[in-house]
C-alpha cells in the first residue's frame, strides 16, 4: 500500500510553534516488540500543516510495506494481532533502505518547506515507533534521518491529560472522533487517527488561551 507524494505549500509559521521542529505523525506495524530483533513490516507518516490561524491539520500522507530484514524475528502472535502476512504476493513490500527513502524524502522536503530544522515524531506510544525507526536507520547505515533521535510527542500522555484516556480507540472516541475497529492496527489508519487526535488536542489548547507564548519566546530571543 503506497500513498502518493503530493506537492504541498507549507506555512512557515509552524516553525515557531514547536521550537523549529516539524511534527510528523508515525505509526509502524512489526513482527514483535524488540526493535533490534523483530521485523519492521509497515510504516506510515502524516506530515502536519498549520493554517493562517495557527491551527494544525493532517497534510501529506506517505506509507509502505517493508520486507523483513535478513534474520528478522516474526512472532506469530504479533502477526495475528496486526493481520499482516509477510509472504502475501500482493504486498509490494520494500527493502528497509528503500522504505526509509520513501518515507524520509517527503519529510525532509516538508521540514525545509516549513522553515524547520528537523522533524519530531508524534506517535501513540511514540518511543516504540521511534525505536523501530532508529533500529532500521542503524541497520541500513542511513545518513539523512530527518527525525530527532530521541525527542517525541506522545498522544498517550496528551490523551490522558486532555480526555482521561490512554488507549488510542478510547481516546479518539472521547475526543468525538469516528473510529472503525475493522481498520484499526493498520499503520496508515492508526497514523491518520493519531494525527487527527494530536491536532485536536493542540488546537483545543490554543482555543482556550489567546496568548501565544511560543511567539513571545521567539520575539524575545531575537
Amino acid at each position: 500500500m503506497l500513498a502518493g507524494v503530493q506537492q504541498t505549500t507549507y506555512n512557515q509559521a509552524i516553525s515557531q510553534r514547536f521550537r523549529g521542529y516539524l511534527p510528523v505523525v508515525v505509526d509502524i506495524e512489526t513482527g514483535g516488540f524488540n526493535a533490534q530483533t523483530d521485523a519492521l513490516l509497515e510504516i506510515a507518516a502524516v506530515i502536519l500543516q498549520m493554517d493562517a490561524d495557527g491551527n494544525l491539520a493532517p497534510g501529506e500522507t506517505v506509507s509502505c510495506h517493508v520486507q523483513p530484514f535478513e534474520g528478522a524475528n516474526l512472532d506469530p502472535k504479533a502477526l495475528a494481532f496486526n493481520g499482516i502476512d509477510p509472504d502475501h504476493p500482493f504486498r509490494d513490500a520494500m527493502p528497509e533502505r528503500q522504505a526509509l527513502d520513501h518515507i524520509f524524502g517527503p519529510v525532509r522536503q516538508a521540514v525545509k518547506g516549513s522553515g524547520c530544522k528537523r522533524a519530531i515524531l508524534v506517535g501513540h506510544n511514540a518511543f516504540f515507533d521511534l525505536g523501530f525507526v532508529n533500529a532500521a536507520v542503524d541497520r541500513t547505515g542511513y545518513k539523512r534521518n530527518p527525525f530527532h533521535p530521541f525527542s517525541t510527542f506522545d498522544t498517550v500522555t496528551l490523551g490522558g491529560v486532555a480526555y482521561g484516556q490512554t488507549v488510542l480507540a478510547r481516546t479518539a472516541i472521547a475526543a468525538g472522533m469516528d473510529w472503525d475497529a475493522n481498520q484499526a492496527h493498520s499503520a496508515i489508519y492508526d497514523t491518520l487517527k493519531t494525527a487527527e487526535l494530536f491536532c485536536r488536542i493542540v488546537n483545543r489548547w490554543q482555543q482556550l488561551d489567546d496568548q501565544r507564548p511560543w511567539l513571545e519566546a521567539a520575539s524575545s530571543a531575537e
